[in-house]
């Protein structure tokens, strides 16, 4: 047939083929097929090929790609990444995907780094930690020899852990390392606070004391408290300390004088927690700035102003039973925006800007957990067995790592959390040094640490 009369006869089939039915299509199709030589079918195989299987990833524009690859899982999108050298390329360049998989694990994220290369590896890593936490491989234990008596209050700060015991002394060890740095002799501890200088001692003779690190000496003695002294905190800044006793009051005093400034009274209950912290938030009643002194007890947490006026008056009372039935654990959390404490009835978050409730945390699980801290991704709780990591936002609970047979203060000075910026989100390089640390009824100290990474 000349050229010319087939390109005729070609038209004319391809106006009745596109006017049949699918079916009679198909028909046509499988005919014509059978009618075919080896010639002709691998003609039809190499363009099928081409036609059918199109890589959609290097045609269409990259936006695009990246805008299907949003709706992918992070374990599919690793396995499309074997797939082919331009697929892997593609999945790789995509920032947002990587970055928004790294923060559903609860990964900090800088959104200041835009390199998707290296947030497809923060998201490697972290999935591994996160795996190491369910399986209860993330963390390894130690321990701290070298109290002869029991050790009642503990104190952690930039990798050095303080103890005071009972064999009247305190002493400051390196977590790192296991070594101790500094140990000096005191009176009974009950509560301790310190900094690279001082150490501040509350007593179970009814005092607070100051010390020199460095020669051991007591530098300042506070007296008047009628009751032992369960709590201290205490700033430079404003040359103030506080103690919490069991002679249900809190006292203010000149650190550097030692002179009582105050004494606020309204507890009915022994003290056994105060926190010093600058507020974060603006209300009716405080601004940015301000400190603010939180003083707990059994039932209640009461909330006082601290600043330029020394006489001052409790601002809020909260609580989270009116008839008091039910009772707050020792551990306290207070950031300068929000107020956490557990109790039999859950996790309690109060708005430190309007004293409102924000949220309770109930579930059968959590039944009289204990708090060691609170962050915006992450909650650490404890028992008499294990540690707890809870995620906030799901509000479940996700780890769990055994607990020894530890000595557990009511008070809840014998037992810490460590390091806790990792509480606000993990980016592969918090997670490292103490994550918990409890006395131990042969005058040890057993430390739970961050392994490093595998």
């Amino acid at each position: 047939m000349e050229r010319k009369d087939f390109e005729t006869w070609l038209d004319n089939i391809s106006v009745k083929f596109l006017s049949l039915t699918d079916l009679q299509k198909n028909e046509t199709l499988d005919h014509l097929i059978s009618l075919s030589g080896a010639v002709q079918l691998r003609h039809l195989s190499n363009n099928l090929e081409t036609l059918l299987k199109r890589d959609f990833l290097k045609l269409l524009p990259l936006e695009l790609s990246f805008y299907l690859l949003k709706w992918l899982d992070p374990q599919t999108l690793l396995t499309c990444c074997l797939v082919s050298k331009q697929w892997n390329k593609v999945i790789s360049a995509c920032t947002e995907v990587w970055q928004t998989a790294c923060k559903n694990l609860g990964w900090q994220i800088d959104d200041s780094v835009q390199d998707a290369l290296h947030w497809k590896k923060v998201y490697l890593k972290a999935i591994l930690r996160m795996k190491q936490l369910e399986d209860r491989e993330a963390f390894e234990t130690s321990s701290l020899i070298g109290h002869s008596a029991r050790v009642y209050a503990l104190y952690y700060k930039d990798g050095l852990l303080c103890t005071g015991s009972d064999d009247l002394s305190a002493k400051l060890w390196d977590v790192s390392t296991g070594q101790c740095v500094y140990g000096i002799q005191t009176h009974t501890c009950a509560a301790v606070k310190f900094d690279e200088q001082k150490l501040v001692t509350g007593s179970f003779d009814n005092t607070v004391a100051c010390w020199e690190w460095s020669s051991g000496a007591r530098t300042q003695h506070f007296r008047g408290h009628t009751g032992s002294v369960f709590s201290v905190d205490y700033n430079d800044e404003l040359d103030i300390l506080v103690s919490g006793s069991a002679d249900f009051t809190v006292k203010v005093w000149a650190l550097s004088a030692g002179t009582c400034l105050n004494t606020l009274t309204g507890h009915t209950e022994w003290v056994t927690k105060v926190v010093l912290q600058k507020c974060k938030v603006k209300s009716l009643l405080h601004s940015p700035g301000d400190y603010i002194l939180l003083s707990a007890d059994k039932y209640e947490i009461k909330i006082w102003p601290i600043g330029r006026e020394i006489n001052c008056k409790c601002l809020k009372t909260l609580s989270v039973s009116e008839d008091r039935s039910i009772c707050l654990q020792p551990r306290l959390h207070f950031d300068g925006k929000y107020i956490v404490c557990s109790s039999a009835l859950g996790l309690y978050q109060w708005d430190f800007a309007s004293y409102d409730i924000l949220r309770v945390i109930r579930t059968p699980e959590m039944a009289n957990l204990g708090l060691l801290g609170f962050g915006d991704v992450f909650a650490l709780l404890f028992d008499n067995r294990y540690l707890y990591i809870l995620d906030l936002r799901t509000e479940s609970l996700m780890s769990r790592w055994p607990l020894p047979e530890y000595w557990k203060s009511k008070r809840g000075s014998s037992f810490l959390a460590g390091e806790v910026s990792w509480l606000n989100g993990l980016d592969g390089h918090n997670d490292t040094g103490l994550v918990f640390a409890t006395s131990m009824p042969d005058h040890s100290i057993h430390l739970v640490l961050w392994k490093e990474h595998g």
